[in-house]
């Protein structure tokens, strides 16, 4: 399956992963590129810009194949300005295929010149936008490729609140860059519906968490196949930083605080970053905020990363061609 998105890549099949904190390492991003689509090594995951490039090293004695680094241009209490300038310095140095940037634009957290130097270095740069307005910056700004991130993403969709099913499209004819999907993708079913919306291919984080090589807990793994496309809500909502979470008893306390119009103080102690990785890690699925899309829904097993990727594209192809076979009876 040729699309823009595996040319410029350089990837066998039109998938990539999201940006994951705690489970987007070395090991499950080679397993994502080991089995032909691109991996993600989230930066967020390391303190200081050497264990960062260390995670690279190991990323690359697992997989010879291309793969992309997370870096999000959120508010955060622990990563700071100059820990994500550190993130891209490393990439850039270590000329990383390529850079997926969430939240504000890189060209003006860090400057044009950080576009300059990512081209520089041949690194390709996308940006995840909920807005078409957002995808038209990025290709007034140099990017090489935008993802289309539509409501039903897990972690944290924009404020724009449109879905997946109409800001594909609206994207596709707005701007000339390849566009990927996100939100709501799981199966080849997805993948198909994101090709005829006129992407090039497609992001998926939620569904990677169930497969073999990914590092939560067995727990978390069960419990995503076991929940519905109704089981995840929004919360951080008043403070301007919504998330999609899986519902549960911390984000059912979050969501009372706000309700009440709790202030930060109350609110950053249940969200902390140190809850979810010790939840991923401990499979206590009531104690932290899981960031899990809608796509929830469409989980209904734990495959390896290569059984995935192959199953998805498999089942792409033959939807795509079961559609234009009824196509063509009912024209007769």
């Amino acid at each position: 399956m040729k699309t823009r998105m595996t040319e410029l890549f350089g990837i066998k099949h039109p998938v990539m992963c999201g940006g994951m904190m705690w489970l987007a390492k070395p090991e499950l991003c080679a397993a994502i590129s080991n089995a032909g689509g691109l991996g993600n090594l989230t930066s967020g995951n390391y303190e200081t810009g050497d264990s960062f490039r260390k995670a690279i090293d190991s990323t690359r004695q697992l997989t010879d194949k291309p793969f992309c680094v997370n870096i999000t241009l959120l508010p955060s209490v622990r990563i700071t300005k100059e820990m994500h300038q550190d993130y891209f310095q490393v990439c850039c140095e270590k000329q990383v295929a390529a850079i997926e940037i969430s939240g504000a634009p890189l060209d003006r957290y860090l400057g044009v010149d950080a576009v300059n130097q990512a081209k520089k270095a041949g690194v390709k740069l996308i940006h995840k936008v909920g807005s078409v307005k957002h995808a038209r910056h990025a290709e007034e700004a140099g990017y090489d490729a935008v993802i289309a991130a539509g409501f039903e993403e897990g972690g944290h969709p924009l404020n724009d609140d449109v879905t997946t099913m109409l800001l594909t499209p609206r994207i596709c004819e707005s701007v000339k860059l390849p566009v990927i999907t996100a939100g709501g993708i799981a199966d080849g079913r997805s993948l198909a519906a994101a090709l005829v919306l006129g992407a090039e291919g497609v992001m998926m984080a939620s569904r990677f968490i169930a497969t073999k090589e990914c590092t939560a807990h067995p727990k978390i793994k069960e419990e995503i196949v076991r929940r519905q496309e109704n089981d995840t809500t929004l919360v951080l909502t008043t403070v301007d930083l919504q998330m999609r979470a899986l519902k549960n008893e911390l984000v059912s306390k979050v969501l009372e605080v706000e309700s009440r119009h709790g202030g930060l103080e109350e609110i950053l102690p249940l969200m902390s970053g140190k809850r979810s990785e010790k939840a991923l890690e401990s499979g206590d699925v009531n104690g932290a905020a899981l960031a899990i899309g809608q796509s929830i829904g469409l989980i209904k097993e734990i495959l390896s990363c290569q059984e995935l990727l192959e199953k998805m594209v498999r089942e792409a192809e033959e939807v795509l061609s079961a559609v234009q076979q009824r196509l063509q009876r009912g024209g007769r």
